[in-house]
């Protein structure tokens, strides 16, 4: 089992946003977003680049197509958040609430997310690599289709999550202290569970293989 290697963002001297909507396509260098409502702007196609944010709203804001390389996001918060298709390379995601959150067909790799919840992040067909969960809140999470390379759930819970069709490598669940698969159980290959996980999931492993598991062996046939 190959850990997620995890991101180093030392940010430099920072430059304070001067205001404004986000631009599409806009390129965004060393600039420090703090406690700022991005609610409702659109920056498809935008590069953030040794950027921090920081306590801001983002609901309903796009982001798709965005990179964010070498770049913290601290305690963002939101509905809707637009992230289809971005790109997040080395970047940390800390103590962050985003429901509804839109980030199919995403690259991530080097992403430290900790702390904060998720409700309803949709992740399908996105590729992660080297993405570490720690202490996070997964509501029915999606991950249909995503490829999954060096992932690490820690002190996570993980709630109504959905593994259809993802392809797992090197894929640690050991230390989920919460794990509820709706559905994708037959996706866990490459992936590490604990034993205590696989005595939890084995009534739900039974009914998608259609075992049938009685209360107790008929007299005369033990």
């Amino acid at each position: 089992m190959r850990a997620p290697r995890r991101p180093r963002v030392p940010l430099p001297h920072l430059v304070p946003y001067g205001g404004g909507a986000l631009e599409a396509e806009g390129d965004y260098d060393g600039q420090d977003f703090t406690d700022l409502d991005l609610s409702d702007q659109a920056a498809r196609g935008a590069r953030f680049l040794d950027c921090q944010v920081r306590r801001c709203a983002l609901g309903e804001t796009v982001l798709a197509g965005a990179r964010f390389i070498d770049s913290v996001l601290t305690e963002v918060r939101g509905v809707g958040t637009d992230l289809s298709t971005a790109s997040l390379r080395d970047v940390e995601l800390t103590d962050a609430r985003l429901g509804g959150t839109q980030a199919h067909g995403g690259s991530w790799e080097g992403v430290l997310v900790r702390g904060g919840k998720f409700d309803y992040l949709n992740l399908r067909t996105a590729k992660l690599r080297d993405v570490t969960f720690d202490g996070c809140v997964l509501v029915e999470a999606d991950f249909g289709g995503a490829t999954l390379e060096r992932v690490s759930f820690a002190n996570c819970v993980l709630r109504r999550v959905d593994f259809t069709s993802a392809r797992m490598t090197d894929v640690d669940l050991r230390r989920v202290v919460e794990l509820d698969i709706a559905r994708g159980l037959d996706a866990l290959s490459g992936a590490v569970i604990s034993p205590t996980q696989l005595l939890d999931l084995a009534p739900a492993m039974a009914a998608q293989l259609g075992v049938r598991v009685a209360d107790e062996v008929p007299p005369g046939e033990a």
